[in-house]
């Protein structure tokens, strides 16, 4: 697994829950990254700064989050945020959603992402979700809630449309 450390510096890494250590670092970051602590989705304002979350360290350095909320027999990712690229700790951290996910007997795991995030829609799909939905024009409707929210994204494209995603047990 390679982390972007040194190679002489062995990491081992843990997914813990979020503790209080780690959510300021956790709440700036989505800050800094998403214009949050508010976050969006089908026209539903989530604050993502009190949100159940796993996260990824070595023990001194965050590595990675992940940030959901379950309702209604369905678990839905908020936040997913790696800081060490290709080594494995997206998927870890998904893996702890869906483990909390069948153990609240949810029917499936399911996350927003919007149409500029190529990255996202490959990693997803590459991880074993299935797209289920794509929502046309909802992020003109997301603005009015989220004024922030950017009119152009990755690669300069647009930001126009949600594509749901949903891992179905």
């Amino acid at each position: 697994m390679h982390t972007g450390y040194p190679p002489h510096r062995k990491v081992i890494v843990l997914i813990l829950p979020i503790n209080n250590r780690f959510r300021p670092a956790i709440n700036r970051h989505i800050q800094e990254e998403w214009c949050g602590p508010l976050v969006v989705t089908r026209g539903v304002i989530h604050d993502t700064s009190r949100a159940e979350g796993f996260m990824a360290t070595d023990g001194d350095a965050l590595l990675g989050y992940v940030l959901y909320a379950i309702e209604n027999g369905r678990c839905e990712i908020l936040v997913l945020h790696s800081l060490q690229k290709h080594c494995g700790i997206g998927k870890a951290l998904i893996d702890a959603v869906l483990e909390t996910a069948k153990t609240h007997g949810c029917s499936c795991v399911w996350l927003i992402t919007t149409n500029d995030n190529l990255h996202a829609i490959r990693y997803y799909q590459r991880v074993g979700f299935s797209l289920r939905a794509v929502h046309i024009d909802a992020i003109a409707e997301s603005r009015k809630l989220k004024p922030s929210i950017p009119l152009r994204g990755n690669e300069d494209i647009p930001i126009q449309h949600e594509f749901e995603f949903a891992w179905i047990f």
